[in-house]
């Protein structure tokens, strides 16, 4: 395998957080004496980060101060609240490993906040992850590059020993803007119909699947 780096998208690409994130939504919405969401509306509503999710799922004219209200909120409740249902998808971890252990650098790119992608990481990746980058004000959001650019940097390789992986067009148009290779798994967020005309080119079914992809490049 020439990859000497691969970086992943968190949710809906190695753990399955649309429970959580749609219990914890609600919460804050009914708190705030607001209608709560299905978790296929909230499956829609994910992908560009808690702030945006929040947005899109209080109701149509809420004023910012409200929005931001509800963003700390949530914040605050989800960093509690993000591992009750949340789970890896099915051969994720052994998939990291496996990767990990032929020297390969292991990367998380993700919109989701810094402290909860770190908690999440640290109980179901512990020492397979090289890396973790979410919101954490230094860099912006995807699908901004910059935040892949960085690492390829910190690990000293180049654009075509690198491959990112992810479930949304968030993803894939994060890759193109990297400019790196962009494989889309399909038990995640979005379907393949979708992603097509998001332009996604490569997929990837299950993780036995992806294993089989990645060794071909």
């Amino acid at each position: 395998m020439a990859i000497k780096l691969i970086l992943f998208d968190l949710d809906g690409t190695l753990m399955n957080t649309l429970e959580d994130l749609t219990d914890s939504t609600n919460h804050i919405l009914t708190i705030n004496n607001f209608p709560t969401r299905t978790i296929e509306e909230i499956r829609t509503f994910v992908g560009n980060g808690i702030r945006k999710l929040i947005e899109r799922a209080v109701p149509e004219n809420t004023s910012e101060s409200i929005i931001e209200k509800c963003y700390q909120e949530m914040i605050i409740y989800y960093k509690e609240h993000s591992l009750i249902k949340t789970s890896p998808y099915s051969g994720v971890k052994e998939l990291i490993k496996s990767l990990h252990s032929k020297g390969i650098k292991i990367g998380i790119i993700t919109n989701k906040a810094q402290n909860s992608a770190d908690v999440i990481v640290d109980k179901f990746f512990k020492n397979s992850i090289d890396l973790v980058i979410g919101d954490n004000n230094k860099f912006p959001l995807k699908p901004n590059p910059d935040s892949i650019n960085e690492v390829i940097k910190y690990f000293n390789v180049s654009k075509n020993e690198t491959i990112y992986i992810g479930d949304s067009e968030v993803d894939l148009l994060t890759g193109k803007n990297a400019d790196v290779k962009t494989i889309a798994v399909l038990w995640g967020f979005r379907d393949k119909e979708f992603l097509i005309k998001k332009g996604g080119k490569i997929f990837a079914k299950t993780s036995k699947e992806l294993e089989k992809l990645l060794e071909t490049f």
